[in-house]
């Protein structure tokens, strides 16, 4: 290669420069054995000046690890070594064949899984309702961040805390997800404080949770001899009865009744323990962070009131304005129930009546257990600084549809504690005031035990705890609303978002829920059961053949949003005077439209009185 007379004085020159530093390098490797052999001397004679040998040691390595960077810099230099040319890789991606397209698992993760993982996958995903393919395969110990409000990491929490028994509860769970709470409770609890955990199986189906979860309960005994407990039911009991028979084996002082697709933060157990160290008659309730189903990852969630409607499920809602002054997340929150994970001083749950028993299958005992600490002596709060994992199945494993048993569990509740306000659970469960053909169990036993604790009436409850529940009053009609023309089409709420109700084949769910009211307004689409939500009010637009659906704050303000009804008779709009009837439309189907009254009738399915 040729050269110019400027180019090979600047080689000369870094060649020599190489010369130079590799002639350093070799006097500082022959310096450094020297004091190296001279350390060791003075390693077995004095300790201190071993160190100060030690120490010149590293800084020479340093020194040494710097020059040979130098070296191999002007080495390349010096070759003049061209750039390495990046070669274009292209990434052969084999395409797979999406086998479950429509499966809610495969809808965000997935994408590398081949044919046989994805049917592994999906099998398993039906079978459990969350992806235990993903759980098979991660550590039973993983991380899980640090969701708590800030201040309580700087939280310090007294040494003599109760002690806490853990029962986790399950039926047909992956054997994984179990393994994973387990060992989370055992790292993230003290030694000190967990007594036991107590494993109860409601009589589950799944193979590995015989022999192989045995192995693995022998498998921390190793380290922890005798923690673990099971108790097995003969046969399926539900959710109730399986976390009263993890309390009636329990024996610490405090109990912690969770489901066993959870998996424990950091301090979970310290802000439950000292706030009931303070005060025995409170119901604690961590805050939960939602475990994806799908992909497992974790979705945090903020501190909120466990609250219900008036079907009594369980809902999140706001705390009150007192808790939002404090500014501070950590403080625990007044709750009107819980969601169903449940920590209390154990002899002071037996004392206010622990669950009731006569509860079935699923739904409703975590709600009339809120509402009878409250009214009993007792009072509920969220715990802020105790955060759980818990993991939001796609399905519940006990009933295809569990609003048969939480109609049958809520009239229960109503029926015990609920007084002149129980006929709002029949409203919102669409069933009749009397008569409704439930059959609800044996509940004297449940009113005994509210005389023999001597609470409080519901409206207390209602004034003083949940003044934002607020009673379905003043209703004349309500369930489906059916013209005599065609008696197997109902009004329906139509397609949403949209603000058009129309005629639909009846099938008697909550989109087909209306209700008239004595001050004349008509509820389509359900009724809401909270003072801050506002329900949708049937209007004559004035103008146009179709009537509206609107908010029924704004239908008042721009809309003609009152009626005249009768039981069999007409719907007339008081002001405009047309009538909401059906008529045949250019298509052949029938429509909902308002027009001048031609004497058509409507009945609605459940009446309370004729106005």
């Amino acid at each position: 290669m040729h050269r110019s007379p400027r180019m090979r004085s600047g080689w000369i020159k870094v060649s020599l420069l190489v010369f130079a530093v590799a002639t350093a390098l070799l006097y500082l490797s022959s310096i450094k054995r020297e004091v190296h052999t001279h350390s060791e001397r003075l390693q077995r004679a004095h300790h201190n000046d071993s160190i100060r040998g030690q120490g010149m040691l590293n800084r020479m390595d340093k020194m040494e690890a710097d020059i040979n960077r130098l070296l191999n810099a002007m080495n390349k230099l010096e070759k003049k070594e061209p750039a390495p040319q990046i070669a274009e890789v292209k990434k052969e991606r084999k395409v797979v064949k999406k086998l479950y397209p429509n499966s809610a698992l495969f809808s965000k993760w997935g994408d590398e899984l081949s044919e046989e993982e994805q049917k592994e996958a999906e099998n398993l995903f039906q079978r459990y309702g969350y992806n235990a393919f993903v759980s098979d395969r991660l550590p039973l110990n993983r991380d899980i961040p640090d969701t708590r409000p800030p201040r309580c990491a700087e939280k310090k929490y007294p040494e003599d805390l109760p002690s806490i028994s853990v029962v986790l509860i399950y039926l047909d769970e992956a054997l994984s997800v179990i393994k994973r709470a387990v060992r989370s409770i055992i790292d993230k609890t003290p030694a000190r404080l967990l007594k036991e955990i107590i494993l109860v199986d409601d009589h589950s189906s799944n193979e590995d949770l015989m022999e192989k979860l045995d192995e693995y309960i022998n498998s921390v005994h190793e380290e922890c001899p005798g923690l673990v407990k099971r108790v097995r039911h003969s046969e399926q009991l539900g959710l109730t009865q399986a976390r009263l028979s993890g309390w009636k084996a329990a024996v610490g002082d405090v109990v912690a009744i969770l489901d066993a697709h959870i998996e424990v933060h950091v301090q979970w157990a310290e802000p439950l323990l000292a706030r009931i160290k303070e005060d025995r008659t409170v119901i604690l309730t961590p805050v939960f962070d939602r475990v994806n189903f799908d992909d497992l990852t974790l979705t945090p969630y903020t501190p909120a009131a466990d609250a219900f409607d008036w079907a009594l499920w369980c809902m999140y809602e706001s705390f009150r304005p007192e808790w939002y002054a404090l500014k501070d997340a950590s403080q625990p929150g007044k709750s009107p129930s819980i969601m169903g994970i449940l920590v209390a001083d154990r002899k002071f749950f037996g004392e206010i009546g622990s669950l009731d028993g006569g509860m079935k299958i699923y739904g409703g005992e975590n709600v009339e257990l809120g509402i009878r600490v409250w009214l009993c002596g007792g009072s509920v709060e969220v715990i802020p600084c105790s955060k759980i994992a818990h993991i939001e199945r796609a399905r519940k494993p006990y009933l295809p549809d569990l609003s048969v048993m939480m109609k049958r569990n809520a009239l229960r509740v109503a029926e015990v504690w609920l007084d002149e306000y129980k006929y709002n659970v029949n409203i919102a469960w669409n069933l009749p005031i009397e008569n409704h053909g439930i059959d609800i169990g044996d509940v004297s036993e449940r009113k005994k035990l509210r005389e023999r604790l001597n609470c409080k009436p519901f409206k207390w409850y209602i004034d003083n705890v949940y003044p934002m529940l607020e009673p379905l009053r003043d209703l004349i009609g309500y369930g489906v609303l059916i013209n005599d023309l065609k008696p197997d089409l109902c009004v329906d709420q139509g397609p949403m978002p949209g603000n058009t109700p129309i005629l639909y084949t009846c099938h008697h769910f909550s989109p087909q829920h209306c209700y008239y009211r004595s001050n004349g307004q008509i509820y389509i689409g359900g009724i809401k059961s909270h003072k801050y939500n506002s329900n949708r009010c049937l209007v004559d637009t004035g103008t146009g053949l179709y009537p509206g659906l609107y908010e029924c704050k704004i239908a008042q303000q721009k809309f003609h949003m009152l009626w005249d009804f009768k039981q069999n008779g007409p719907i007339q709009n008081r002001d405009t005077k047309r009538c909401l009837e059906v008529a045949i439309g250019q298509d052949g189907y029938y429509k909902l439209v308002v027009q001048q009254c031609s004497a058509q009738s409507w009945k609605i399915q459940n009446l309370i009185k004729d106005p």
